[in-house]
């Protein structure tokens, strides 16, 4: 039984993703540097899960962009019970519902909110620059946002409880997404036409993947934008909304595809 190292015959498109794909082989099994390689991705995953969300830099950053923001908390006190009881995330402790009354006085279109999720990685370095983007499309429209509200330790339905309260037409929740084997860092962004307690995961929208290797912040932002505007113009949200813009990546360059038609036939 031979035991060479045979790379994969597609290895050429791994330079278009960051999956795991063309891995290659020694003998019968994998290759120890792609056994390392998998062992170093899982644990940047269950760090990213594990790591500490920092609400306070964020504000820092808003600050400097001139947004105001509020932290609130969740029923949910720590990563561990966050992790076991998905439940609490979902809810806004007493003193966080204290914290909103006084913005019902000030009606807005849209409350604009942030949390770590699933990986606090991903908040850290994506959410700001998609939040500032967002923001700024949305003022041009003049669309009138409350300040924006950090909630560590919350799952997306948080979004109906508060959209409730204030009473907002749109609620916006960016937080991290479940990790992956190639995308610790990914932030989600999911938003909700007349949110209220009623609300399920078919009355809302997401765009997902918004990292620099997958949507870029800004993109992530301007197609929110469009999306909001579409839904505040039909009055709806979730599996009734649809995504018609066109595909807006840039065409290929003609050196970055293969020279065979066939990727797997040697030139």
């Amino acid at each position: 039984m031979t035991t060479a190292t045979v790379p994969a015959p597609w290895l050429n498109l791994r330079r278009f993703t960051d999956a795991r794909i063309a891995l290659g082989r020694a003998g019968g099994s994998v290759r120890s540097e792609t056994l390392l390689d998998f062992r170093l991705a899982h644990a940047r995953a269950r760090d990213a899960v594990q790591a500490p969300f920092n609400p306070a830099a964020l504000a820092a950053t808003f600050a400097d962009a001139g947004i105001a923001t509020l932290e609130l908390t969740t029923q949910a006190r720590d990563r561990a019970t966050y992790l076991r009881r998905p439940d609490l995330g979902r809810r806004l402790d007493a003193a966080a519902i204290a914290a909103l009354q006084p913005l019902r006085e000030t009606p807005a279109d849209v409350a604009l909110i942030i949390s770590d999720g699933l990986s606090a990685l991903a908040a850290q370095r994506q959410a700001a620059a998609t939040a500032i983007a967002l923001h700024r499309h949305l003022t041009r429209r003049e669309w009138t946002l409350h300040p924006l509200l950090l909630v560590p330790f919350a799952r997306v339905k948080l979004q109906d409880e508060i959209g409730e309260i204030l009473g907002v037409r749109h609620t916006v929740m960016l937080l991290g997404e479940r990790p992956g084997l190639g995308s610790p860092d990914s932030l989600g962004a999911y938003f909700t036409y007349h949110p209220r307690a009623a609300c399920t995961d078919a009355d809302r929208n997401c765009v997902s993947n918004i990292r620099p290797a997958g949507l870029p912040p800004e993109a992530a932002a301007t197609k929110l934008d469009l999306l909001l505007a579409e839904s505040c113009r039909l009055a709806i949200s979730g599996v009734q909304l649809k995504d018609i813009q066109p595909n807006s990546l840039p065409a290929p360059s003609a050196d970055s595809h293969p020279p065979s038609c066939n990727f797997l036939r040697k030139n």
